[in-house]
């Protein structure tokens, strides 16, 4: 059985927690589960967004919203305290998965499925949705031995918050044109609690593989690059 190292944090500011995952990326080889629950507001960009194509700019730097720009690809989310954060990084022979974008989301999406068993739960193109409403979006980082796939899913959020972002231009075909507020759809309304949630996901780990749990401060990693920064509007 897989080792898999179990990191369960809460409330872990989102620049941190991406620091953390492109060092164990770039600079180990464990494999590791993330979850965090909850982060001080912030905007993530994948690594090619612009701020003027993505974000109400005058309205983020009126109410001082820090951007940060992370190391993997997707697009552009607000997170705050009800975001439930989850992220994998495997080596490639860990799983019997080909390392492609597809297989990996797949195989993710079954997972939860399976944890959480909330009817219409489902993959639509790269997003997790219950029916036709988002309730998690993803990005990945697949390097030639190594990947990573981290989720931001809405365990609850503030319409106003979709307010700093843009319609995105590219956007998927199941969204048709709806607004942030109409596409979105909260966990909170198919779970009894965010604890029930994370619960089950670990226990769904623990029939997969042999899970460890691990604190922050015991992890170790190589020098590496570092593409995670701060945007300056």
């Amino acid at each position: 059985m897989t080792n898999l190292h179990l990191i369960h944090v809460k409330q872990l500011s989102i620049f941190e927690q991406l620091r953390i995952e492109e060092a164990l990326l770039r600079g180990s080889d464990l494999n590791v589960c993330l979850i965090n629950e909850g982060s001080p507001r912030s905007i993530v960009m994948g690594i090619s967004g612009k701020a003027e194509t993505h974000l109400n700019i005058d309205r983020v730097k009126q109410d001082k919203v820090p951007v940060i720009q992370r190391f993997s690809g997707g697009g552009t989310v607000i997170v705050d305290e009800n975001t439930l954060f989850v992220t994998f990084i495997f080596y490639k022979s860990a799983l019997p998965i080909h390392r492609f974008s597809e297989p990996i989301l797949r195989c993710s999406a079954e997972m939860y499925e399976q944890s959480w068993h909330i009817p219409g739960f489902h993959l639509i193109e790269n997003d997790y949705a219950i029916g036709q409403l988002k309730c998690g979006g993803n990005a990945q980082y697949i390097q030639k031995e190594r990947w990573l796939h981290h989720t931001t899913f809405l365990w609850d959020f503030r319409a106003e918050n979709m307010e700093y972002l843009q319609l995105p231009a590219k956007r998927p075909r199941y969204r048709e044109n709806r607004s942030h507020t109409d596409f979105l759809c909260r966990l909170k309304s198919f779970a009894p609690s965010l604890d029930t949630l994370t619960q089950n996901l670990i226990r769904e780990l623990s029939k997969r593989f042999h899970v460890t749990p691990t604190n922050l401060q015991d992890l170790t990693w190589a020098p590496h690059r570092q593409s995670l920064h701060w945007v300056d509007l």
